[in-house]
């Protein structure tokens, strides 16, 4: 079995079709770490996408926000004018299908799914020291993860934290990780490609991918919909 891991889609619908065609034969089944929407202009094609092909997935804070479970207090003021326009747009349909994604982490086989961190859902997982404060809490040997929209991770040892470049990797016995495939439709590690991850348990081996996409359609979609500039603007930037 060969695992499409996909996070922070964010309603992108260009996006996630480059990466579905950059990963064509290259998977079986397909895995959500979270955040199918907010952000985007197209979070029905995206949920519509989502409820037809994915094998599992977990909610991310952008869709419990997009349907009033999760208080818009803390989110900035683009965050929260893109999740009130979410919330507006979405079919009733898919309202109920994010309304009832489970919380992270989930199990799959031998490893596991996650929006945030093992402690929080909600949790950011960017430095050394914030992975290792939460590796006591990972029992899988591998732990797929997003939120933070950084392609990468972490490497779990006995002596001490690594991290993980974005490059294919065999998984070590003595070792456990915590993956971040990186965000399909707004990446923040200053490249705007559209990014993904392929996990082959039989071969203990992860994959990173990326891929460009027709961002400037995005973008005009964004736009006309009324939805902040920047929102538009930091897609060619990657941040």
């Amino acid at each position: 079995m060969r695992y499409l891991i996909l996070s922070d889609i964010h309603g992108n619908w260009e996006a996630l079709s480059a990466v579905l065609a950059d990963a064509h034969g290259k998977y079986d089944q397909i895995l959500n770490c979270g955040d199918l929407v907010g952000y985007g202009p197209d979070p029905n094609a995206v949920v519509d996408w989502a409820r037809a092909n994915t094998a599992a997935g977990i909610r991310g804070n952008h869709d419990k926000s997009c349907v009033g479970l999760e208080d818009l207090e803390w989110f900035n003021p683009v965050a929260k004018t893109s999740a009130i326009w979410t919330s507006k747009t979405l079919t009733e349909l898919n309202r109920e299908y994010l309304r009832h994604l489970p919380a992270g982490p989930m199990p799959v086989s031998d490893f596991q799914i996650l929006h945030g961190s093992p402690a929080n859902e909600d949790e950011y997982l960017v430095t050394q020291q914030e992975a290792g404060y939460v590796a006591s809490l990972v029992h899988t040997q591998v732990s797929f993860f997003g939120h933070t929209h950084l392609q990468g991770g972490f490497l779990l040892h006995r002596n001490g934290v690594k991290l993980l470049t974005p490059y294919a990797f065999q998984l070590e016995a003595d070792s456990r990780y915590l993956v971040n495939p990186g965000s399909v439709g707004q990446p923040r590690d200053h490249d705007p490609d559209a990014a993904y991850a392929i996990y082959t348990p039989d071969q203990r081996l992860v994959e990173f991918g990326r891929v460009p996409y027709d961002i400037e359609t995005t973008q005009r979609k964004i736009v006309n919909a009324g939805l902040p500039d920047k929102l538009a603007h930091r897609l060619m930037v990657g941040k």
